[in-house]
């Protein structure tokens, strides 16, 4: 029986935890060195007192334990001088003064850290004791870890972007400044994983890191982190990383030990911890998600803390990555990263406030969406709205009507009369009711703007080539009507538009590759597929048929059309596109203007059954994503329950009403309401009795009371009830009411950014004028335009491409249009569409033109001028001659005499010839052509 004293239970704890670890506990007075690798002593005398522990390896003394009472925990960090004064002493039998370098203080429960030997020694709490075969490993090494940061030499930027180079320089600084925790936000995009790969190879090769652990949430980015790690290589070495250092990606339990790189899914690693087997097939899934395999877990009775594994120690990892790690930080899998004595480095592009306050607000890199689009890193959107009747007002189903009715789930009809009027709003479209017209209108709305007014430059022989489409619907039920209706209204067969979701028959990855590399599909639609990993570069076009609340869940659904692609590889998916300089988002639902929120979802089990969550409250499982996803299904429902429905659910929960129900769920985990609640007890105890140890118990009290609260109002008649009333209510087919288009225009934000942007090139323009030779001609002196070389404006075309990328001439052109200041195409021909605006904001041209239009115009009216008079001043040999230095002109903006030399004229007779036909009237022609056609 163990001894009730609380510094007996702490030693006791902190003897079975040692034992954990490897280390055989004994007393000064029974000493064995042969037990063991790692000896733990009791109360072994120093110079100046017993030490609660002194840790032995190999006989050789390297760590201090100091034990307290649980009570002390809260004030572990007074005692570190107390630990340090026994790793300075002298101990009985050795002569040594070398300082002992690893001390601990412990309670059992909390356990604080701290190696003497690291630069400005700081204390760190851990999980668990190390093992000793670790801290011998440790001894033996020159500088700590924290001390070989200081090795790493400065960064090789070449091959780095800025924001890369800045993110890599700010986490190395915070590592000498030995933070535990940085977040690097780095757009989508921008290169996160390279960025990642990058530091991760500095750090094994120059602070010799032993094992990094590279930490997803989807088998899918797991994948995709391996294939980067195999691409990688670094700028001061031939080899590839993976020549370089061993990369694991976990499929099983086994870590090998001669792995430097681990890569798994915290879902894994999660069960790797609890000693458990876990298949493949589990890890597809994001935990937010929601897989099978949580819900197993939910289906235990509490959910088990992870508790310490001798297979994998607490050393395991000097470091973790955590990618996308606003979805993966948080409840169940908290433990995971809690577990090991690592430093941990945040990766997401969408941080929110808890992510922020996990990494203790650390920040080290914050590049931005909008940063990496002026970078030219990612492309820039512009929103066009569709808004009609029935999506804007709702519609009003008479009574005597005949409509369908339809199983949301089997999609199975029925045909009643409607014996009352319905009325249904915005928000009840393609839940309660669905409005076939309405989804109808908005797709011929939507691909009459995209042949006329959003991307009106991609028909060839008659036929439009739609851009690569995400349509992102709101349930599985409505992805299929806007699926048949798609298919229907462009007339296409079943390749041209697919369901792109997780739970699909066909695999969604070979699906999305498909998409992604394929000519079809050129739509896909999805409910639950938008996060990252997800990316399909060629894609133009985002048409909004949901809305969305949350900021976060906002912006990864717009940053799935954000990627920049390579010309060449953007036209082996879609012909006609020339180049992909911003997307469009086409929003029939408000949603880029309805309000956003960072704050807490309450649907965190959007794939377990209402039955299941009313069993497990009912049952006590005090989980509080099973309580908020109760809650939010039951306040969903509330909304749709006649007077009649309520009162009964009032009489078989014991007279309380739904609301009230809803209202003790979402209270039992509300941290203000446990902690009135707890107030309340700690006033009963005496101030003179109210130790930590009460304090906490209240608390706990407090909360196990608001739980069992919750759970006593849920019986079987109840969740029956419950659960059947759920599923009376149907949708109705409303076939009758016509919807209509109110507007479909570009947003106004969208102009107002495409005035901006227009602006800001022509101040950037004039900024440069005394700088480059071009401008300075076209601004200053445009009676010399005719010396203007293809050169000049080509340097002028690099130096914006380096500087302002999101100054493409085809984008400037694309926003001319947004505002409505042309309906010309874009030339196909970037430095033609260059020569075309520069000659719009000199004033020498008062629309904007194509100049390939324009030189053509002009030699039509200087051909007139020659021939006014004299009938035919040219022979028909002469016309070709002319025809071509045009050509040459709108291609190369300039003739000289020596391009006479050179294709095409070469093949033609070259100068000669051109003298042969011209004679003496030769240079005199040229000269009138290259002022002519230049004006």
């Amino acid at each position: 029986m163990l001894n009730q004293n609380p510094e007996q239970i702490a030693r006791d704890r902190i003897d079975e935890m040692l034992r954990q670890a490897g280390w055989a506990v004994q007393s000064k007075n029974q000493i064995n060195f042969n037990a063991a690798k790692g000896i733990a002593v009791r109360e072994y005398q120093t110079s100046v007192g017993p030490a609660d522990y002194v840790l032995f390896v190999d006989q050789k003394p390297i760590g201090i334990i100091e034990a307290k009472k649980e009570e002390e925990g809260f004030r572990l960090t007074t005692v570190e001088e107390q630990s340090k004064n026994y790793a300075q002493a002298q101990l009985k039998f050795f002569k040594s003064t070398e300082v002992i370098p690893f001390a601990y203080e412990s309670t059992g429960v909390i356990t604080r850290f701290t190696d003497y030997r690291d630069p400005n020694p700081r204390s760190r709490e851990l999980f668990h004791f190390h093992q000793p075969e670790m801290l011998m490993e440790w001894y033996k090494k020159e500088k700590t870890l924290r001390g070989r940061f200081n090795d790493i030499p400065a960064l090789e930027e070449e091959g780095l972007r800025p924001a890369q180079v800045v993110a890599i320089n700010n986490l190395e600084k915070s590592f000498k400044q030995n933070k535990p925790k940085a977040l690097v936000q780095m757009a989508t995009g921008a290169g996160k994983t390279f960025t990642a790969a990058t530091f991760i190879y500095r750090l094994l090769k120059f602070a010799k890191a032993k094992r990094i652990l590279f930490l997803v949430d989807t088998k899918n980015l797991g994948e995709q982190a391996e294939q980067e790690f195999m691409a990688f290589q670094p700028s001061d070495d031939n080899r590839k990383f993976t020549e370089l250092y061993n990369v694991q990606r976990l499929s099983s339990s086994y870590i090998a030990s001669d792995s430097q790189i681990c890569i798994s899914t915290i879902q894994r690693m999660y069960s790797i911890l609890k000693g458990e087997e876990m298949d493949e097939s589990e890890e597809e899934n994001s935990p937010i998600e929601q897989s099978s395999w949580l819900q197993q877990k939910l289906a235990e009775k509490k959910a088990v803390p992870v508790s310490y594994n001798e297979k994998v120690p607490i050393e395991q990892f000097d470091f973790i990555v955590i990618d996308e790690c606003h979805r993966s930080i948080y409840n169940l899998w908290k433990q995971v990263l809690d577990y090991f004595d690592a430093f941990l480095i945040g990766l997401t592009a969408t941080p929110d406030k808890r992510t922020f306050g996990f990494f203790n607000q650390n920040v080290v890199s914050e590049y931005t969406y909008e940063e990496s689009v002026i970078d030219g890193v990612n492309v820039p959107y512009e929103i066009y709205s569709i808004e009609t009747e029935i999506s804007k007002k709702g519609g009003l189903i008479e009574s005597g009507w005949f409509v369908d009715r339809r199983d949301k789930l089997s999609r199975a009809k029925r045909w009643q009369q409607e014996d009352e009027d319905t009325e249904y709003l915005r928000n009840d479209l393609d839940k309660a009711v669905v409005n076939v017209s309405q989804i109808r209108t908005i797709i011929k709305e939507f691909k009459h703007a995209l042949e006329t007014k959003i991307y009106p430059d991609r028909w060839q022989n008659d036929e439009y080539e739609v851009p690569k489409t995400l349509i992102f619907a709101k349930t599985d039920s409505h992805a299929d009507d806007i699926i048949n209706i798609v298919r229907e209204e462009f007339g296409e067969g079943n390749d041209f538009c697919k369901k792109v979701t997780y739970k699909i028959d066909e695999d969604p990855k070979s699906l999305l590759n498909r998409f992604r590399n394929d000519y079809y599909p050129r739509i896909a639609v999805t409910v639950d597929m938008i996060a990252t990993g997800t990316d399909v570069k060629p894609l133009e076009v985002l048409l909004f048929m949901r809305d969305v609340k949350s900021v976060n869940y906002f912006e990864q659904m717009k940053g799935r059309g954000t990627r920049t692609i390579n010309d060449d590889k953007l036209q082996l998916v879609s012909k006609t596109a020339r180049v992909k300089n911003h997307f469009v988002i086409v929003d029939a639902v408000g949603a880029t203007k309805s309000k956003k929120t960072d704050s807490r979802p309450l649907e965190r089990k959007p794939s377990v059954s209402m039955k299941e969550l009313l069993g497990a409250v009912t049952m006590g499982i005090s989980d509080e994503d099973v309580f908020l996803s109760l809650a939010n299904r039951l306040i969903r429902l509330d909304k749709q329950l006649s007077e009649k429905e309520k009162e009964h659910i009032i009489e078989l929960s014991g007279g309380k009403p739904l609301m009230q129900i809803i209202r003790e769920l979402i209270e039992a985990f509300d941290i203000d309401k446990i902690e009135e609640n707890a107030q309340k007890l700690i006033q009963i105890i005496p101030i003179q009795e109210r130790t930590p140890e009460k304090i906490e118990k209240a608390k706990v009290e407090a909360h196990e009371a608001l739980i069992r609260k919750a759970s006593l109002s849920f019986n079987g008649p109840l969740n029956e009830y419950i659960d059947n009333v759920r599923k009376q209510h149907d949708q109705i087919i409303d076939h009758i009411n016509i919807d209509t288009v109110l507007t479909s225009e570009w947003d106004t934000t969208t102009v107002d950014k495409a005035e901006s942007l227009i602006n800001n090139f022509e101040e950037y323009l004039r900024t440069n004028k005394n700088e480059i030779t071009a401008l300075s001609i076209y601004f200053d002196q445009p009676f010399r335009r005719k010396e203007i070389t293809f050169k000049m404006l080509k340097d002028l075309m690099e130096k914006i491409r380096l500087e302002k990328p999101i100054f493409a001439p085809l984008h400037i052109w694309d926003a001319y249009k947004n505002i409505g200041a042309t309906t010309a195409h874009a030339p196909k021909d970037e430095l033609t569409a260059l020569v075309s605006i520069l000659r719009k904001i000199c004033g020498i041209d008062d629309a904007l033109k194509p100049y390939d239009k324009t030189v053509d115009d002009n030699f039509k009216q200087w051909i007139f001028a020659q021939n006014a008079g004299q009938h035919n001043r040219f022979s028909s040999e002469q016309m070709e001659w002319l025809r071509m230095i045009k050509d040459h002109i709108i291609s190369s903006y300039n003739l000289e005499i020596d391009d006479l030399d050179y294709t095409p004229f070469d093949v033609q007779g070259g100068r000669g010839k051109m003298y042969q036909l011209f004679g003496n009237d030769m240079q005199a022609i040229i000269n009138e052509l290259n002022e002519a056609l230049a004006a």
